[in-house]
């Protein structure tokens, strides 16, 4: 779905007809980050079966996770992941539901084998067949572009690309940066009745100055900033402070809702958002609140997909 800002028309094409309402004067934002496998099983010596989901890396080996469930293990016990891995629990509840936990293991190279036992976070909705190997898991559920570990979710406005499309895109001249952003898991958290009342969870950026000074160039060319996902959206917003693009790394917990002025994005690929999301309240803000419901109106009469491997639209 093509959704243009100013005229409220609304146009509906295949995804790789994106190249055409993109050109020269354009620079696509792509989020990099790399879903991690970061679903662990394991048990105590009582034989308490336990789950660990690694949210995001406190420090050095130290984790911030959920565990379930998480009243049968205390700060100190042992959870046994396998013959050559284990986790200790360290602290609970240094936050609401979040515990730290590090992880021990026999054999030296303990990122090759945290990524043995561990398995790629897929949303509950969604059933890999079981004639499916792994890959299913490792290669559908990444961007063609992912690089840096850190998610525990998608990008998802990012799984549309395919590396001929991207290349077809960079041979007509559009620009393409890449910026760092780790989807957290409280990007899944429902907004608050009111909005005022919404924490807005905290995510991990990171931009090179090689990407900065390229946006940088492009905004003092007035080029369009075209933002693939909300992701790359809270991210730009972010680095931007009203004069130019700031290279760095962070936590951002910016909550963009209608009302919010846009002081960099141009345009934005996204996918279609449940109800009570903050994801859904970006797209409002960025089209407006009318506009917005008119556009899911149509895909729902038009019976667009929702999720993550549902349709996207552009908002231009």
């Amino acid at each position: 779905m093509v959704i243009h800002r100013n005229s409220g028309k609304i146009e509906h094409r295949v995804f790789k007809q994106i190249i055409t309402y993109l050109g020269p004067e354009d620079t696509l934002v792509l989020n990099n980050t790399k879903v991690m496998k970061a679903r662990f099983f394991g048990q105590k010596k009582t034989g308490a079966k336990i789950e660990i989901f690694i949210l995001s890396e406190h420090e050095p080996n130290v984790w911030k996770c959920l565990i379930k469930p998480a009243k049968r293990v205390k700060a100190g016990d042992q959870i046994v992941i396998g013959e050559d891995l284990s986790a200790v629990i360290l602290h609970k509840d240094i936050e609401p539901g979040h515990h730290l936990v590090t992880f021990q293991s026999v054999k030296p190279d303990l990122p090759y084998i945290l990524d043995q036992y561990g398995l790629t976070p897929l949303p509950p909705y969604i059933h890999p067949p079981d004639e499916l190997d792994g890959r299913f898991l490792e290669e559908r559920y990444q961007t063609v572009y992912a690089r840096q570990k850190g998610s525990v979710a998608a990008p998802t406005a990012g799984l549309h690309f395919s590396d001929p499309l991207l290349q077809a895109i960079r041979t007509q001249g559009t620009g393409i940066e890449e910026v760092t952003l780790h989807v957290g898991s409280g990007t899944f958290q429902p907004v608050a009745e009111s909005i005022d009342d919404h924490v807005m969870h905290a995510e991990t950026y990171h931009v090179s100055r090689e990407t900065a000074d390229h946006l940088n160039d492009d905004y003092k060319q007035k080029k369009r900033i075209v933002g693939v996902g909300t992701t790359s959206a809270r991210t730009l917003e972010t680095i931007f402070d009203g004069q130019s693009f700031q290279a760095g790394s962070g936590e951002t917990r910016l909550f963009i809702y209608p009302g919010y002025t846009f002081k960099a994005l141009g345009a934005l690929v996204t996918n279609f958002h449940l109800p009570r999301s903050s994801l859904l309240l970006l797209v409002a803000a960025f089209m407006g609140t009318e506009l917005a419901q008119e556009a899911y109106r149509t895909a729902i009469q038009e019976r667009y997909r929702f999720y993550s491997f549902g349709d996207a639209m552009l908002i231009i």
